[in-house]
């Protein structure tokens, strides 16, 4: 550590004694200072669940996941169907099928101990750079250099680096690697991303509850929000497709089938769709349905993935028989228990709404902008549901700048509620 990162380690650090968050998976620094050591499983499971989302979406998964599955041996017995089914909701889905595959490595190949080196733990699958520093450092006080979005605000803010992301990367990741002390490289680490996610915010930084402002050669030219500079945004291919919701009419039952497990949304329920193609007049009409039905159009849902956004064509349809294609019945109040996605509970929601439902829009999710039942609807959702990244973009108070996934739910189950009378 350089003579200039020391005394900003030990601000930092005496800052984070006083206001560090207390998170579900955290050992706060008082517990850390009396011998209390980081759970690895409870800080690698948080981890992955941080990726690209908020803290505040995260906090009930969770709890759900730890309760469920106290510890990673549990975790890798479990069936990837019903990790798959926990995680609906929050987004990101490879991250389920990857947490499953690390579990059973950590439990096979490692005698149900994690490794303690970053450079082991990035052998595991779903686990990169960022990750693999960040458990080495919170659970195993490895001086590995944590850099995710709020200390990336941070530490360019704090030397006025003006090098565009993600070109900076490599200088944040130098300067991160001269500031992380030997003792308390874990501690470091969460304090420099409490510190992006309550004082270094995007839009407003505190500046004069900061411990580094006197450090901060932003703060002191006074243009602090000018980073980090980012490089401009590609535009966003678009996509289209169409989703089908065949409910049977005696009990309002919907026929549904699990996806390839490879691709987006691997492995997860779903009604029936066609292949997403960047086509503008291909594969979204009622002759592309997999099976013969009086299919109506409903309306259609915009949902924005990493690297593309789709537009969704929903159809509807009453049948009695059972389709003969690979696939289940789900009754209304068991809709809960299918591990449908964000985007196919809009799908689902959606024909619920068009006034041909049988109940389920309450358990599936509404849609942001549907209209009211009766009449064809157009939905809009901008919720980012899948991807590979393993390096978070966080901002505001939370762990992520992305549209946050359990926010969305509320707001669709209070839409929903509403249309089910409730």
């Amino acid at each position: 550590m350089t003579a200039t990162a020391e005394p900003i380690s030990d601000a930092l650090l005496a800052w984070y004694d006083r206001h560090a968050r207390e998170l579900p998976w955290r050992i706060g620094p008082s517990a850390r200072k009396a011998g209390e050591r980081p759970d690895p499983y409870r800080v690698w499971l948080s981890e992955i669940m941080l990726q690209q989302t908020t803290v505040a979406a995260v906090k009930p998964f969770f709890e759900r996941f730890v309760n469920r599955w106290p510890g990673v041996e549990a975790l890798a017995a479990a069936d990837e169907s019903e990790i798959m089914a926990q995680w609906a909701g929050l987004g990101y889905y490879s991250r389920a099928r990857n947490l499953h595959a690390c579990a059973r490595a950590v439990t096979g190949d490692h005698g149900g101990r994690f490794p303690g080196t970053a450079a082991e733990l990035k052998t595991l699958s779903g686990i990169g750079d960022y990750t693999s520093a960040a458990i080495a450092a919170i659970a195993f006080d490895e001086a590995a250099p944590v850099v995710d979005g709020n200390i990336e605000r941070v530490v360019t803010r704090l030397f006025r680096i003006a090098t565009p992301l993600p070109k900076a990367k490599s200088e944040i990741r130098t300067r991160v690697a001269e500031m992380t002390p030997a003792g308390r490289p874990g501690d470091f680490a969460q304090a420099m991303m409490d510190l992006g996610a309550t004082i270094c915010t995007p839009r407003s930084p505190s500046c004069l509850l900061c411990p580094l402002t006197n450090a901060c050669e932003a703060a002191s030219a006074g243009d602090q929000t000018r980073y980090p500079v980012k490089a401009a945004k590609k535009p966003v291919p678009t996509r289209r497709g169409a989703a089908y919701v065949a409910r049977r009419s005696r009990d309002g039952a919907i026929w549904l089938r699990r996806r390839p497990a490879s691709g987006m949304l691997g492995g997860m329920s779903e009604a029936p769709s066609t292949d997403w193609s960047a086509r503008s007049d291909g594969g979204t009409g009622a002759a592309c349905a997999p099976f013969p039905a009086a299919w109506r159009p409903v309306g259609e849902i915009e949902h924005g993935f990493t690297h593309f956004r789709l537009i969704l064509d929903v159809f509807h349809a009453k049948i009695e028989e059972t389709p003969a294609t690979d696939g289940w019945w789900a009754l209304p109040d068991a809709m809960d228990e299918q591990g449908l996605s964000t985007l196919m509970r809009k799908v689902v929601a959606l024909a619920e709404a068009s006034g041909e439902g049988g109940g389920t829009a309450a358990k599936a999710g509404g849609t942001r902008h549907a209209k009211r039942p009766g009449r064809e609807a157009r939905a809009v959702l901008a919720t980012t549901e899948d991807g590979t990244s393993d390096e978070p973009v966080f901002e505001d108070a939370g762990r992520s700048g992305t549209t946050r996934p359990a926010r969305l739910e509320r707001r669709t189950r209070r839409t929903s509620a509403r249309w089910s009378g409730r």
